[in-house]
C-alpha cells in the first residue's frame, strides 16, 4: 500500500511526504501503566487484566556482581520477548497511540478520487503518509509528544523520508523527529516489510540487483 501511494505520487504528481519511523526498543520501553491503561479502553475482561497485572508485576531483576547484590527490583517497563501474549499487547497499546496522533491529519490525497488513512503501522514500524508538508511536521510532533508520554523513543538514525512534488523527489526536504534529522531515502535508502526504497523509486532497480 505504501509503494503504490508512491506509484501514484509518481505518475498523478499530487504532493506526497512519507515517514517511516522505527521504534527504540520497543519491546524493552513499553510501560506497563500503558499496557493496563490500554486493556481498560478495550473493554477486555477484568479478569484477564488482573491475571496480566500479576504477571507484570512478576517480571523482576537483580543486578549481581563479585561483591555486591542488589535487591530484586520490579520492572515497571518491558513485555517478554517470546511470550504469545505481548504482540498483542504491544499492538493494542500502539493503536491507542496512533489513533490520537492521526486525528490531526486527514487522508492523503493520491489523486483520482484515492486516498489513503495517513499512519500505517506494523508491530514497532509506523509510516506517515501526508500530502501537505505542514501536516507531516505536525504529525511528527504530535508523535513524538506521544512516545515521551509513554516512555518510548523514536530511532532518527533508522527512520528514513521520502517527499514527492510535481511527481519527482524533492531532495531538499529534511523532516526530524527526536530532536535529530530523518535521513533522506536519496542518503540512506530503506527496507521496509521486505520491500526495499530508494532514490530511484522503480520496480525493476530491487529486481536487477537479485539477478546479479
Amino acid at each position: 500500500m505504501i509503494w503504490e501511494a508512491i506509484q501514484r505520487a509518481k505518475l498523478g504528481k499530487p504532493n506526497l511526504d512519507t515517514v517511516w519511523l522505527d521504534l527504540a526498543n520497543a519491546y524493552g520501553f513499553a510501560p506497563h501503566q500503558m499496557i493496563q491503561q490500554t486493556l481498560r479502553m478495550y473493554h477486555i475482561l477484568e479478569d484477564i487484566q488482573i491475571m496480566l497485572e500479576d504477571s507484570f508485576n512478576g517480571l523482576k531483576m537483580m543486578f549481581l556482581t563479585e561483591s555486591y547484590a542488589t535487591d530484586w527490583i520490579i520492572l515497571e517497563a518491558g513485555i517478554a520477548m517470546g511470550c504469545t501474549i505481548s504482540p498483542i499487547l504491544f499492538v493494542l497499546a500502539m493503536k491507542v497511540i496512533l489513533r490520537v496522533a492521526e486525528g490531526i491529519a486527514s487522508p492523503a490525497d493520491l489523486g483520482s478520487g484515492c486516498c489513503t488513512p495517513p499512519l500505517k503501522a506494523f508491530m514497532d514500524y509506523t509510516t506517515i503518509l501526508c500530502s501537505k508538508e505542514n501536516v507531516t511536521r505536525s504529525m511528527l510532533v504530535r508523535l513524538d509528544a506521544l512516545m515521551n508520554w509513554s516512555r518510548m523513543s523514536f530511532k532518527p538514525k533508522k527512520s528514513r523520508s521520502l517527499s514527492i512534488r510535481k511527481g519527482k523527489l524533492d531532495e531538499d526536504i529534511c523532516f526530524n523527529v527526536a530532536s535529530q534529522d530523518i535521513p533522506r531515502i536519496n542518503q540512506k535508502l530503506v527496507n521496509s516489510l521486505g520491500r526495499w526504497y530508494d532514490s530511484s523509486l522503480k520496480y525493476n532497480k530491487r529486481g536487477s540487483e537479485a539477478l546479479e
